[in-house]
C-alpha cells in the first residue's frame, strides 16, 4: 500500500495511522517534532513556531507554540489509540537564521528557545527524544515515514541525514 503524503504547515499538527509520510518544509527557527508509537503504528507531527503561548492573545492554532502543541498532539495520538508509555520523539530545526548584533541570547534567539522549550516539555511528559538535529544557522525540511520510522532531514548546504 502506497503511503499517503501529508504536508504539515506552519503551526499545524497532524496525527495519523500507518501508512503515511509526514512532511514539513522550511524549518528555520521552527521545530519539526514527531511523536510515534511503533506498536500501534500511529504517528504525529507538529511544526512549532514559538516556545511559549503565554504572550499571545486569541491564538487559535495550538501547534504554533511548544507549550500548547505537545499536549494537543498527545491528545490526538491518544484519540487514535497510541500508547503514551511507548511514545518516542524525533525533532529537527531550531536554527538561528539571522546573525544580528546581540542576537545570541534573549528574545531574538527564537531557535534556541524553541529547542529548549520542546526538550523540556518532552522531559516533563517522560517521552524519550531518540533523535535530534537542531541548532546551527541553516534551514531544514523533514519527512517522517511510518514505514521505516526514520526522520529524513534535508539541510540547506549540508545534504540529507537519516535519524
Amino acid at each position: 500500500m502506497k503511503p499517503q503524503v501529508v504536508h504539515v504547515g506552519m503551526a499545524e499538527l497532524v496525527a495519523l495511522r500507518h501508512p503515511a509520510l509526514l512532511v514539513t518544509l522550511g524549518l528555520g527557527s521552527c521545530i519539526g517534532l514527531v511523536l510515534f508509537d511503533e506498536s500501534t503504528r500511529i504517528a504525529g507531527m507538529v511544526h512549532i513556531m514559538l516556545p511559549d503561548s503565554r504572550q499571545s492573545r486569541n491564538e487559535t492554532k495550538p501547534g504554533k507554540f511548544a507549550d500548547s502543541a505537545l499536549p494537543e498532539l498527545l491528545s490526538e495520538l491518544n484519540r487514535l489509540g497510541a500508547n503514551r508509555s511507548r511514545l518516542k520523539a524525533k525533532m529537527a530545526g531550531g536554527a538561528q537564521m539571522f546573525n544580528l548584533p546581540g542576537s545570541g541570547q534573549g528574545l531574538l534567539a527564537v531557535g534556541s528557545r524553541n529547542i529548549e522549550a520542546t526538550k523540556g516539555l518532552l522531559a516533563q511528559a517522560n517521552i524519550p527524544l531518540v533523535a535530534c538535529d537542531t541548532g546551527g544557522n541553516k534551514g531544514r525540511s523533514v519527512e517522517f515515514s511510518t514505514e521505516t520510522w526514520l526522520l529524513t532531514v534535508k539541510t540547506l548546504g549540508k545534504g540529507v541525514q537519516m535519524l
